[in-house]
């Protein structure tokens, strides 16, 4: 008996040896579990492959609760140095790995790593829980906040002190042992359901195809989106055919000049009912859901809704403030939609076209009525804006703003051919960051343009590390005879996503959980915004805008025409995106949980608010990625907010000079550079010198003459 059992056990034994083996030999192959060999120490994207993510993520797990366990059982009095940056230090190993997999799984995306998001994302919910329902560790974190004002803590130190215990407050420490079982089951389903609402969103968008196969039906369509259309039916096996989609860069310009109303119609509809088929992909149930699950959280968690509990921690603090901003500017721009939209319905009565103004009529005719009032036709502008020319452009314009140069490198991996990677330097030399740019749509990126981070800055010992920063948009393809050449809605974009690059490139903070967009939402536009305003500037165009085929500065009749329709159009721009926003208050300002469907939900918000029929939200309940997966719940607003304040803050440059070194300077050190060290309202009054004022948003909207006086915006 003894020899059989010690056989079993040294069976046992030997295969508990081949198995740490096994173990031991994956995780050498695996990147993540090695030190970046790569320059700059950016992530290694040639060698890492989908299998290297799950069994990554999951030993950052464990490495990081081991972490946090010894920190919470430290019998030592808590201190700065043994609780706080100990946490702040913690789960290297998880936050590498799940920050390349995010993502890469919004940008470069396959079936096997969406697969692996929805098997990981329960682990990663438990996780975060089991932190931030650890009571020794809330009870260390709680000790040291009671006394911060006696501690002698720096003002970054203080700030991170506050953020942690209001993260453990806000995540549910306090709650009984019955209501964090509850909170751990409503985290764990919202991780998954948002999770499935933007893959529905991606799958919806990549299964439809207009294919046009009679020429007569192109008609009104500039070439270079016919050439386009060709390419991607030539690509998908459909050669002599034109293929449309429900990318930004396809269905946008085709419902702006197809003369074709039956066909802009169809596209519209399937852009508009994206996520609304019940079907496989139909998120009516996942937006209810999502959105009645945040309200349960929150009221769980001592708040009256979900807005309360999001907007506590932003500039507007309140729902309320949120809606006075947004109704104040509603009146106006409906007003000025209306008058749009006659002038549409007038339009569409001369040419004969019965019946109301539809949203799949509105860019069409809005076209033809720019052509008519300032002679000006979007495709006439389109070869002075060549991805190239712009992107030397914003590189100019930062370069003079902030003494900063960009080069760019041929030896760093990337996830994907399509992007080109930038080294980020002072202008003498001194190395500031590292830049990913991905410009074109692909079936395995999500829609839209944002940017994030694949390492924030931090300092250590003194010593700066440098951020690595992407930024990811959908702009239109080259074509077979042309580079890529952008709208101007587009080269706008490119100034946008720029802008947040610079808030990352230009961090210069101690602790990387405050470093470069890690500021309140309706902050983080900030930077964002102000670059846009460079980009119509006479003095701006005339260093970018160049003809792609002749190098012909873009002429002063085209600037003039451009500044002349600056407002045009702002009425519909203004109104459906303040639909959206109040959309967006809508489902999470509520009380108790919504009871009927989404369509029924979305038709009653817009009714109350007197949302006209030719003009729908900009995101619907369906597809509305930012609120449902993108991070933007009861923050969609934040757009809106922050163009109070980078109109205002504009006014700084446009009063004295574009370029003004003085003010560039104090915009940097105390917006750029200062990432979530300190309170938003109380940086911009230091760049500023005062509180912003409304009224350099509403001259640029053209809303000015429509609107009540409204002076300030208070955080």
């Amino acid at each position: 008996m003894r020899k059989k059992s010690f056989f079993i056990l040294l069976v046992i034994g030997n295969m508990l040896t081949i198995e740490a083996q096994e173990k031991k030999e994956a995780m050498t192959m695996n990147p993540f579990f090695q030190a970046y060999d790569t320059p700059f120490n950016v992530p290694p994207f040639d060698k890492i492959k989908n299998e290297h993510f799950k069994p990554a993520i999951l030993e950052g797990i464990s490495k990081h609760e081991t972490e946090i366990n010894a920190i919470a059982a430290n019998v030592k009095p808590a201190t700065f140095e043994n609780t706080i940056l100990a946490m702040e230090n913690a789960g290297t190993l998880l936050s590498d790995v799940n920050t390349v997999f995010s993502n890469l799984n919004s940008a470069n995306t396959n079936k096997e790593m969406q697969r692996i998001a929805k098997e990981i994302a329960p682990n990663l919910s438990a996780h975060r829980d089991n932190i931030y329902l650890n009571e020794k560790l809330f009870a260390k974190v709680k000790s040291l906040w009671d006394k911060k004002e006696t501690i002698g803590l720096n003002l970054e130190q203080a700030k991170i002190l506050d953020n942690a215990y209001k993260d453990f407050v806000r995540s549910g420490a306090n709650l009984s042992s019955a209501d964090k079982e509850k909170l751990r089951k409503i985290n764990g389903t919202l991780s998954l359901t948002s999770l499935k609402y933007g893959q529905n969103i991606l799958a919806e968008t990549n299964k439809y195809e207009l294919v046009i196969d009679d020429k007569k039906d192109l008609g009104g369509l500039p070439q270079g989106l016919i050439e386009a259309a060709a390419a991607d039916a030539k690509a998908k096996g459909k050669e002599g055919k034109w293929i449309f989609t429900l990318s930004n860069s396809s269905v946008m310009p085709f419902l702006q000049y197809s003369s074709n109303r039956e066909l802009r119609k169809q596209i519209w509809n399937a852009y508009q009912t994206r996520g609304n088929h019940d079907d496989a992909y139909d998120n009516k149930t996942n937006a209810v859901e999502l959105a009645n699950l945040r309200g349960q959280k929150a009221r769980l968690l001592g708040y009256k809704s979900h807005s309360n509990y999001v907007l506590e921690e932003s500039m507007a603090k309140t729902p309320e403030n949120v809606n006075k901003l947004l109704n104040d500017l509603w009146k106006p721009a409906l007003e000025i939609a209306k008058t749009e939209a006659a002038d549409i319905q007038k339009l569409m009565v001369k040419e004969g076209v019965k019946g109301a103004v539809q949203p799949y009529d509105w860019r069409y005719y809005t076209e033809k009525i720019r052509k008519e009032r300032f002679d000006l036709d979007e495709e006439e502008l389109k070869p002075y804006f060549s991805l190239e020319n712009v992107r030397k452009g914003v590189f100019q314009v930062t370069e003079k703003l902030y003494g900063i140069q960009f080069k760019e490198l041929s030896n760093v991996p990337k996830y994907h051919e399509d992007v080109t990677v930038w080294e980020v330097s002072e202008k003498e030399g001194t190395h500031l960051g590292v830049l990913y740019m991905d410009f074109h749509p692909r079936d395995s990126k999500r829609g839209g343009a944002w940017m994030t981070s694949y390492r924030s800055q931090e300092t250590v010992d003194g010593k700066r590390i440098a951020p690595v920063v992407s930024i990811v948009c959908n702009f239109t393809k080259p074509s077979a005879n042309a580079p890529a050449l952008l709208t101007f809605d587009e080269v706008t974009t490119f100034f946008h996503e720029f802008g947040h690059s610079l808030h990352g490139l230009l961090s210069n903070v101690t602790y990387k959980s405050l470093a470069g967009t890690s500021v309140p939402r309706d902050f983080v536009e900030l930077p964002s915004q102000i670059m846009e305003n460079w980009a119509a500037e006479p003095e701006v165009l005339r260093m970018y805008a160049k003809h792609y085929k002749t190098d012909e500065v873009i002429p002063e009749a085209l600037i003039n025409k451009l500044k002349k329709a600056g407002t045009f159009d702002q009425g519909f721009a203004t109104t459906e995106y303040l639909a959206a926003s109040l959309l967006d208050l809508e489902y999470h300002s509520q009380t108790t949980d919504i009871t009927v469907d989404a369509n029924t939900f979305e038709k009653a918000a817009m009714t109350k608010i007197g949302l006209i029929a030719s003009i729908i939200p900009r995101y619907r309940s369906t597809y509305f990625s930012h609120i449902f997966s993108g991070g933007y719940s009861s923050g969609y607003y934040s757009y809106i907010w922050s163009g109070v304040l980078d109109t205002d803050a504009f006014e700084a440059f446009k009063t004295t000079t574009l370029f003004n070194p003085e003010k560039a300077k104090l915009f940097r050190e105390n917006v750029l550079e200062k990432g979530g060290t300190e309170d938003p309202m109380v940086l911009y009054k230091r760049f500023r010198g005062a509180e912003p004022s409304i009224e350099p948003l509403l001259r640029k909207r053209g809303l000015d003459k429509k609107a009540e006086p409204l002076k300030k915006i208070k955080g």
